[in-house]
């Protein structure tokens, strides 16, 4: 079992990490989230799942406990693979994940490219109790519109199927959306992350408008 990965970063696109560990690239399927936040060049280090079928061997990785722990549990539900599980945490956060279920609202997961009504209420009915909800921290007081954080995650969208203008369009709403939530005085706050907007984006798109991502 392989349970972390540490090396230096030598590819990133899409949905696809390549870590260079004791001379062998590696690589690792991560959230395009995940994949944006690492640097070709700069070393990296993903705890990671090995998933093996019979033709072949696929590792999943996580930059946090979180998330790999809920992966964990949603490739353990009936109907859910890994390409959906890994899609789910590409929408949501672990903590979102936890909140949605035991809010019983199965209508958040049917938002991910190939998870159907029935495998959205079997997620529900099978993750009750296992997530830990805690408050999330505050989207809101944080500068937004950075131009950086706009460009990553518009070319994150292009890269999963959207055209230039709906993926530009998704990520101008978004961070508006957040701008209006943000209290004029808390002017010193950090910034909104890539992976809060993308995943924001992702939830305001929907699957529908994304052919290229299965």
């Amino acid at each position: 079992m392989i349970s972390s990965v540490r090396g230096l970063v030598l590819s990133a696109s899409g949905s696809t990490v390549v870590i260079e560990v004791g001379g062998v690239g590696l690589g690792v399927q991560v959230t395009p989230a995940t994949a944006l936040s690492v640097r070709v060049g700069d070393e990296a280090r993903l705890l990671t799942l090995l998933i093996v079928r019979e033709d072949s061997l696929t590792l999943y990785g996580f930059p946090t406990a979180d998330e790999l722990a809920v992966f964990e549990l949603l490739v353990g539900v009936t109907g859910v693979g890994p390409k959906s599980a890994l899609g789910v945490l590409a929408v949501l956060t672990p903590n979102q994940i936890g909140q949605a279920v035991a809010d019983e609202a199965d209508a958040v997961f049917r938002k991910v490219s190939g998870i159907g009504p029935k495998t959205a209420k079997l997620i529900v009915l099978s993750l009750v109790g296992k997530i830990a909800v805690t408050a999330p921290p505050s989207v809101t007081g944080r500068p937004l519109g950075s131009t950086s954080v706009a460009a990553s995650v518009q070319a994150a969208l292009i890269g999963l199927g959207w055209s230039e203008r709906i993926a530009a369009e998704a990520v101008e709403s978004t961070l508006n959306d957040l701008a209006a939530e943000a209290p004029a005085e808390a002017d010193d706050a950090p910034p909104v992350s890539v992976a809060v907007v993308l995943r924001l984006a992702l939830g305001r798109l929907g699957p529908a408008q994304n052919p290229g991502h299965r």
